[in-house]
């Protein structure tokens, strides 16, 4: 339901969500802007206000904390570097022993797959 409503935040402000995890209590996404219109803080703001928003229909507390923490990444280099971070949470975390063995991870433009290859994710 979250990753719906983040997902549909990231086609309004012509965003593409790279990697996500979903962690017990926090989430990662690494994202790119397609244009120069994209808008990352605006992004921010509605994902968390729409899923925000689902998850209290549901009956449960509050979300999300009110503030984000941000990182412009300005190459190809730093963005795989990121995303090998973001995959590796829940191994280091110890919930799972791969990344791709987390239910939570994933891409909206790449496989899983594509991801670990282009990390060289190694156990």
């Amino acid at each position: 339901m979250v990753l719906e409503q983040i997902s549909q935040s990231a086609l309004l402000f012509d965003i593409v969500v790279i990697a996500y995890c979903f962690m017990p209590d926090h989430v990662h996404l690494l994202i790119e802007g397609c244009s120069e219109s994209a808008d990352a803080a605006a992004f921010v703001h509605q994902a968390k206000q729409r899923s925000g928003y689902a998850f209290a229909k549901r009956g449960v507390g509050p979300l999300w904390q009110p503030s984000f923490h941000d990182r412009v990444l300005r190459d190809d280099e730093a963005s795989l570097a990121v995303a090998r971070y973001i995959f590796d949470n829940p191994v280091r975390a110890g919930l799972v022993k791969s990344p791709g063995d987390h239910a939570f991870s994933g891409s909206s433009r790449f496989t899983l797959e594509n991801i670990l290859e282009a990390i060289c994710w190694q156990p």
